[in-house]
């Protein structure tokens, strides 16, 4: 049901809460000790699978983060704004995460591709909601 007296393009906390989720499990993923890991076949090596989960992992939470601002009655200006914003913490969170793998959880290392997939998919949830919702949009 819808509020009369809710401002147009106010946001609800609780529309964040599979964004904040997501979060949580992409942390819990990345802390696990590399012996925990599974060991991958060789072809799944050669396919760049690890790449794939990174890129995966990442547009999904940029999506989850971005979708409360892409259903709101905000301009659309202010829309894309935050999007992008989004978009660059996304890319900023993948950098901690190698970070944070490489100084802090043991059999785990800095991998600037992985960073790179990181990115790569913050930024194909930016293209999508880019198609997706401002079709009619300059």
């Amino acid at each position: 049901m819808i509020n009369p007296n809710t401002p147009k393009g106010v946001i609800k906390r609780k529309k964040f809460i599979p964004g904040i989720a997501w979060f949580f499990l992409v942390l819990i993923l990345v802390c696990l000790p590399g012996k925990e890991l599974p060991n991958v076949n060789d072809w799944i090596s050669k396919l760049y699978f690890d790449k794939w989960v990174h890129t995966g992992l990442f547009a999904v939470l940029a999506f989850l983060f971005t979708y409360p601002y892409l259903k709101s009655g905000l301009p659309i200006l202010l829309k894309w704004q935050y999007l992008v914003k989004i978009c660059i913490a996304t890319v900023i969170w993948g950098l901690a995460t190698e970070v944070i793998q490489h100084f802090f959880i043991p059999g785990r290392s800095f991998d600037l591709f992985d960073w790179g997939a990181d990115s790569l998919g913050a930024l194909l949830a930016l293209l999508y909601a880019r198609v997706r919702f401002f079709k009619n949009s300059p």
